[in-house]
């Protein structure tokens, strides 16, 4: 089942995808009277999963749903537009791209990633799976693009054990961790290179966990001006969600509604020789199976 944040004559909502994926229905059409898709994440009961899961193959002509639209006529936006904390996400966690990632510095890679990489993404607002990605030109010689897996906590987490994750995921989404490589490098960090205000392309829904098997191995995909760049499984990660919810949850707890980014895989712009990083005009579209896909222009 697809969740999604849109607008429609004006009007900001929060709905679900009909299963055909040409209808939306808002959710206060049965009596769900969320704001928006954070309260969602955190108050969403069983029954009312279970409603909306029903009410997705439903025919809104025969069945009088209010407010129903069609998906051609709405205009789809980030699903958490403006996340409470910034984005845990995962720094090479695919091993072809930690190659790739050595190479790119100068730097020598023994294949092998004893631990997880992690650092966080300010997120001042998302961009929309059909919004622009600002360049910075003033700033950023080096920008590039990293097609994401994004895992969404349903309930608070501490100290959960890596057999029961999977009941604290309520979802998942596409992120597209926009990056300036020149200030990363700068910085000797990641935090202000992966920040900067619409670095965070996210969509086009949330798929519920519960609608696709566990783990995820899905294939995912990015694209520039239509050439393929990435293309890899999730199933290829080097941290499994297992093992990254697990761990971060005997240290801090992860409160519902966090978003953990998983990591890229290989054919990010710094990884070609010479490198092919983006620029203004470019299209920058990313591919998740099961989610759906985010288009990107750079501005």
């Amino acid at each position: 089942m697809k969740l999604v944040t849109y607008e429609v004559d004006r009007r900001r909502d929060i709905g679900v995808m009909s299963k055909d994926e040409t209808w939306v229905f808002p959710l206060r059409a049965f009596g769900m009277e969320y704001k928006e898709m954070l309260e969602v994440v955190k108050g969403l009961s069983q029954s009312e999963l279970d409603l909306l899961d029903h009410a997705s193959g439903l025919d809104p002509y025969s069945n009088n749903i209010v407010g129903a639209a069609m998906r051609k006529e709405v205009k789809l936006l980030a699903p958490i537009s403006r996340p409470e904390q910034d984005i845990i996400c995962l720094g090479i966690n695919y091993m072809d791209h930690a190659e790739e990632s050595a190479r790119f510095k100068k730097e020598q890679f023994d294949g092998t990633r004893a631990n997880a990489v992690y650092f966080s993404k300010r997120v001042n607002e998302a961009v929309g799976p059909y919004g622009d990605i600002e360049s910075h030109s003033d700033m950023v010689d080096s920008l590039d693009y990293e097609v994401e897996l994004a895992v969404i906590i349903g309930k608070d987490a501490k100290n959960v054990p890596a057999e029961k994750v999977r009941d604290y995921i309520f979802g998942y989404t596409i992120i597209n961790d926009v990056s300036a490589r020149n200030v990363q490098n700068t910085h000797k960090q990641w935090y202000f290179g992966k920040s900067l205000d619409g670095f965070t392309p996210m969509g086009p829904c949330i798929l519920t966990a519960g609608s696709i098997s566990y783990p995820p191995e899905l294939n995912i995909e990015s694209r520039v001006n239509g050439e393929l760049r990435q293309s890899s499984n999730t199933s290829l990660m080097i941290f499994h969600i297992d093992h990254i919810v697990s761990e971060l949850s005997k240290g801090m707890t992860l409160r519902a509604g966090t978003i953990i980014s998983t990591g890229t895989p290989k054919g990010v712009g710094m990884g070609f020789d010479p490198p092919r990083f983006l620029k203004a005009g470019d299209e920058v579209e990313c591919s998740i199976d099961g989610i759906g896909v985010i288009v990107n222009k750079v501005n």
